[in-house]
């Protein structure tokens, strides 16, 4: 979750209802209350209305018009508005006006406090055309105020356009509109697809509460399966009346099949094997487009192309000379680079640190899934996996926010990076004039930055050491820094142009960074930290699930999965096991299939689903046990449209997919000029909560499932952030693994070591009932280990990758018999734990 928002909570009123009606509906007023806006007709000209000083006021054939100038960074920056309209607390308005722009625009139209802080009555932001339309709300005064601001916002737009008004009108007496989303068929599906071998179920919204009758139809609507629903009565997250079709039996790979029950048919979805092969790479392709201080290039990513933003050219203010806000420090630092963390131009060391860690984490479960140029970044052809490059881009900045030798906490990580001020929407990087600052250090980021490097220390050795080296040394000093300065933490209030990220337990990150640090080391002192933290043995699988303020999850997931020699460590895997069936049980009890059942949903709440997969899919991977695989596969239903709201939440992913996430860049809904999100951008998702304006007249009193609006000002339930894409990332390269469970055994051992070599030898035994004829072997080392001579088979090695392939003489293996080969390899100082997953042709060998 971010909490990019929290700090302009103040501002707002939680009171205030409204309903945006389309263009030209009329408004369900009683049109019996005293009009409150004077000269609305412009008959006596331009009075009382005013105008921002960059633009003039005029009547043409009968409406108020006026040019906008261009090269305006802010919608405030242009204003036309009307002063000293009287609202009465509790009364419903209906506020209507015409409007046009040449060229078309969007626009924002409000009522609100005059003064500071501005509070919004209403916001509106409508898609003004050149013919012209009409335009009509409601809204209910949450306080009596006689002088209440009508604006309408026209800037930030790059080029100057033309605007005219006519026929403003604002009375009291309305009737409030009761919002309804469209949420199409009642037969919930996976609208992206189900794979071949897994669970196949939807969910279908009726008020029968016996069993009905349900039919599978291919693309040429023939009926292809057929069956009874399973009634689950009344699905708590969503107020509805559900059934669960269950059509997995069916397995024939094809297109454009729909399920029809109770009179209603499904959106189309697929079979296949391939229906996840995509996700991964579109998932992964989502932080080139959020890159800070780089030009994004249209070559690379078409439609997405813009400057480098915030790398020193006017009219930005930084990132590479940025002072501290005022008290924090002395000196400035360079932190050009890395990820803008949301819709927003902020960049944080804990969000950062989640988000780099988990698309490392992904590469370090299946490193040969994972290729160089398989994302099409600049990076891309260096021989290094796109996802490692990726994710430097990243760690980069966070090694940047380290307080330098010298300075008071030396040594410990900045929080954050961010404007002095909030910006509006739009407004590409590049544009933003604000003056940016650093933030003071906090401990959790300090833990933050030694966990991420201890992690690349080891994962960036097969690929350039002086990085790894850089890193190492890095997390030392941070980890040094941490434990002299254990509670310097984030303060609620530091939020003014950026989010606070507040976070004042900071034991679960320690208990991370020793874990990694450990992975990496194999020292003592890493070890007795890990082993003696209350998180090591604690419950700490919360059924909301783990974040970027829960990081103790991060640590046991690897100590899980990461050879090492920890002692107890089947303790440790039993406990991942453990959590992942708490969270098997709730998705079986859910009508949904969901693996996240809070009375109240997060912000967020997308992200925490993913996460939960995540243990599943670990528990998987440690166990082999069919039933998580299938809970991941099913939990990803929920995502992808199988949902009260019947919508996928991943951008282009789906017959209907999020399409106007909360973003200063990816605006369309503001600014046609701009695109939507990119492919494969995972939208927050439903929080009870509802801070914004949006979500608050729209949504008030919502079922945890329908509180959420596709808007892109509805910042608390619809932002975009990196470190809800990288659970995303993670999972969907879980889902796309088509490895299964080999019947073969493999053991791996050591015959001798000696400062910087060894010597180990493999045996593979065929534990299946048919010959295994030709086999290649493949593995990853946990670190930078290198095959220098090798025996009894062919060796091949791309970074960490290994493979070794059969001779010929070697290439059959019956049932029931092994054969043995062995190398020589070398090492860099640190552990030399051996290999724990091997694939032989493919698949998982246990």
């Amino acid at each position: 979750m971010t909490r990019c928002r929290a700090a302009l909570l103040a501002l707002l009123t939680v009171a205030a209802i409204m309903v945006a009606l389309s263009p030209a509906a009329p408004a369900r007023a009683a049109d019996e209350g005293p009009e409150q806006i004077v000269n609305g007709t412009f008959d006596a000209g331009t009075a009382p209305w005013w105008s921002t000083g960059n633009t003039t006021l005029s009547v043409d054939g009968g409406r108020l018009c006026a040019d906008i100038p261009g090269g305006t960074a802010n919608p405030w920056d242009v204003i036309i508005g009307q002063d000293g309209v009287p609202l009465v607390a509790g009364d419903t308005y209906a506020y209507r006006f015409t409007a046009s722009a040449t060229p078309a625009k969007v626009g924002k139209a409000l009522i609100q406090l005059p003064v500071d802080p501005w509070t919004q009555y209403l916001s509106a932001a409508p898609a003004l055309d050149v013919p012209g339309d009409g335009y009509s709300y409601t809204f209910t005064a949450p306080v009596s105020l006689p002088n209440a601001q009508v604006a309408f916002q026209l800037g930030g737009s790059a080029e100057p356009w033309r605007f005219c008004m006519d026929d403003v009108s604002l009375k009291g007496g309305a009737e409030p509109e009761v919002y309804e989303p469209d949420t199409g068929p009642r037969v919930r599906v996976n609208m992206v697809g189900y794979l071949p071998s897994g669970p196949k179920k939807a969910t279908l919204v009726t008020e029968a509460t016996t069993p009905l009758d349900w039919e599978l139809r291919d693309a040429a609507r023939k009926r292809v399966a057929n069956g009874r629903t399973s009634p689950k009565g009344v699905d708590a997250s969503s107020g509805q009346n559900v059934h669960t079709i269950d059509f997995g039996a069916y397995a024939k790979p094809g297109e454009g099949y729909t399920l029809t029950a109770d009179g209603e048919t499904s959106r189309p979805f697929d079979i296949g094997a391939s229906v996840y092969d995509s996700l991964p790479t579109d998932a992964l392709k989502f932080y080139y487009t959020q890159r800070s201080g780089i030009e994004i290039l249209d070559s690379l990513r078409p439609g997405y192309g813009r400057p480098a933003g915030h790398a020193g050219a006017s009219p930005n203010q930084g990132d590479t000379d940025v002072p501290c806000r005022p008290g924090v420090c002395d000196y400035t630092l360079n932190v050009k680079g890395g990820w803008y963390d949301a819709g927003d131009h902020g960049k944080y060391v804990v969000n950062g640190g989640i988000s780099v860690h988990q698309l490392m984490s992904a590469y370090e479960r299946d490193r040969a899934a994972f290729t160089d140029g398989q994302l099409r970044i600049p990076e891309s052809g260096n021989g290094v996996p796109d996802v490692l490059d990726e994710a430097r881009w990243e760690q980069e900045f966070i090694l940047s926010m380290q307080v330098p030798d010298g300075k008071p906490y030396a040594g410990m990580a900045h929080h954050k990076v961010h404007d002095q001020n909030w910006t509006g929407l739009p407004l590409l990087p590049h544009l933003d004039p604000q003056k940016r600052e650093l933030h003071p250090p906090s401990t959790a980021a300090t833990l933050n930055l030694a966990a991420t490097a201890a992690q690349a220390a080891r994962l960036f050795a097969p690929y350039d050491a002086a990085f790894a080296a850089r890193n190492l040394k890095a997390a030392r000093r941070a980890w040094a820094a941490a434990k002299a300065n254990p509670t310097r933490y984030a303060t609620p209030d530091d939020g003014v142009g950026g989010g606070a990220y507040d976070d004042a337990d900071v034991s679960d990150e320690f208990y991370w960074a020793a874990a990694e640090l450990y992975l990496t080391t194999g020292e003592k002192e890493f070890a007795d930290f890990v082993l003696a933290s209350p998180h090591h043995t604690g419950d700490i699988w919360r059924e909301r699930g783990f974040d970027w303020g829960n990081t103790a999850q991060l640590g046991r997931l690897d100590l899980a999965t990461v050879p090492n020699a920890l002692p107890g460590r089947d303790k440790v895997r039993q406990s991942v096991v453990a959590g992942a069936d708490k969270y098997l049980a709730v998705q079986r009890a859910h009508p949904y299939g969901l693996p996240y059942a809070p009375a109240d949903f997060d912000w967020g709440s997308n992200n925490l689903v993913l996460n939960n997969l995540v243990v599943l899919a670990t528990a998987y991977d440690l166990t082999g046990q069919e039933k998580y695989r299938a809970a991941v596969r099913e939990g990803m239903d929920y995502l992808l449209g199988r949902n009260a709201l019947n919508r996928s939440y991943v951008t282009g992913y789906g017959e209907v997919s999020a399409q106007n996430q909360h973003s200063r860049w990816y605006a369309y809904q503001l600014d046609h000029s701009l695109p939507h999100p990119p492919r494969g951008s995972l939208a927050g998702g439903p929080n009870s909560a509802i801070q914004d304006p949006v979500a608050q007249r729209l949504l008030r009193g919502c079922k945890p499932q329908f509180c959420y609006i596709d808007d892109i000002e509805s910042w608390s339930t619809n932002e975009l952030t990196i470190n809800w894409n990288s659970p995303l990332a993670w999972v969907s390269a879980f889902l796309a693994d088509k490895g299964e469970q080999s019947a073969c055994r493999v053991r791996y051992s050591a015959h001798g070591s000696w400062p910087g070599g060894f010597t180990s030898q493999i045996v593979i035994e065929n534990t299946g009932r048919e010959s295994v004829d030709g086999w290649t072997l493949s593995w990853s080392f946990p670190g930078g280990q290198r095959i220098r001579q090798g025996w009894e088979a062919e060796f091949a090695q791309s970074g960490a990758v290994v493979t070794a392939t059969s001779l010929g003489h070697n290439d059959r293996i019956r049932p029931g018999r092994s054969v043995t080969f062995g190398f020589v390899g070398t090492h860099d100082s640190g552990p030399n734990p051996a290999p724990e997953v091997f694939r032989l042709n493919g698949d998982r060998c246990r």
